[in-house]
């Protein structure tokens, strides 16, 4: 179903009512209704065989990642209602990491499965994965939950405008499989940074850094050595004229910009040793990392597009 733009919310707009600021602690019941809403459109009618499946699937994912028996259920009372179960546990968790999962894995089914392997009248649907996936981050924005579903995954949005300019353009391109390992890194880092482990986060960028430029150098036939620091690979990527010359002369802290940007910061914050007195990274930095590495990898393969 479309989205509408109703009198109240324009009021609510009018009024300034609408959150300005992004907040991921809890999951809002009027925004956990709606993304029911949009599960039982995406998946379809659930009295169907195939739509069963689609809900067994999903509770048994759930369940034993999590280590249960029921998702909110906690006793045995017969045969099991999937769909039921699930939904509650979306409606009443407590874990907005645990809410996350739910939606995560459902539409992830939506985005793949139901775009690939089903056809329509074997759940009969009222919407397609697309309208879904739109539909889910419309909301998401709606209720200032800083989530969005991309590239299979829900990641943290801590800047509508950075996540619009670099970190989604960033995903697709990475998409491409000649970059899958950058594409894999850049989400761990994601995940890392949803999950709190910004250490992790730092090091995954990093990676996903120089796996960049080794894709750059493969596709380019570039030589350059396994072990090869991203230092060492900034300088390959130059000399062959990833940048063309007028650039660097013009911009003559180019290298030294990138050099002392991704690496540097995950050197002092997330690699190597700590010594005596452990490093604690902020999330503002971890964030900071995050949209750094996007805009980096943004401009390297945007800059190889160029080339031809």
């Amino acid at each position: 179903m479309p989205v509408f733009d109703l009198f109240s919310k324009r009021q609510k707009r009018l009024k300034g009512e609408f959150p300005d600021v992004y907040q991921y602690e809890d999951i809002p019941e009027r925004l956990r209704v709606q993304i029911v809403h949009i599960m039982r459109d995406a998946l379809g009618d659930k009295k169907l065989p195939k739509t069963k499946e689609i809900y067994e699937f999903i509770h048994k994912t759930l369940c034993q990642e999590h280590g249960k028996f029921f998702l909110v259920n906690t006793e045995w009372f017969g045969d099991i209602n999937y769909s039921e179960d699930v939904i509650n546990f979306l409606l009443k968790g407590k874990d907005t990491d645990e809410v996350i999962d739910v939606i995560e894995v459902t539409f992830k089914l939506i985005d793949v499965l139901y775009r690939e392997t089903l056809t329509r009248h074997e759940t009969q649907p009222k919407i397609d994965p697309d309208d879904a996936i739109n539909t889910l981050n419309i909301r998401f924005r709606e209720n200032g939950v800083g989530y969005q579903y991309e590239s299979g995954e829900i990641i943290r949005v801590d800047s509508q405008i950075i996540h619009a300019e670099a970190v989604k353009p960033v995903l697709h391109l990475l998409s491409d499989t000649r970059f899958e390992g950058a594409n894999e890194e850049f989400l761990k880092a994601h995940q890392h940074y949803r999950h709190g482990d910004y250490k992790e986060c730092l090091v995954e960028c990093l990676k996903a850094f120089e796996s960049t430029m080794k894709t750059i150098c493969d596709n380019q036939g570039w030589t350059y050595q396994p072990g090869d620091t991203a230092k060492k690979l900034i300088d390959i990527c130059l000399q062959n004229q990833l940048i063309p010359s007028y650039l660097q002369s013009q911009f003559t802290s180019l290298k030294s910009n990138l050099e002392s940007g991704i690496p540097t910061v995950r050197n002092k914050n997330g690699g190597h040793g700590q010594g005596s007195q452990p490093h604690n990274v902020p999330p503002y930095f971890a964030a900071y990392q995050l949209h750094m590495t996007a805009s980096t990898i943004l401009f390297l393969i945007e800059a190889e597009k160029a080339l031809s």
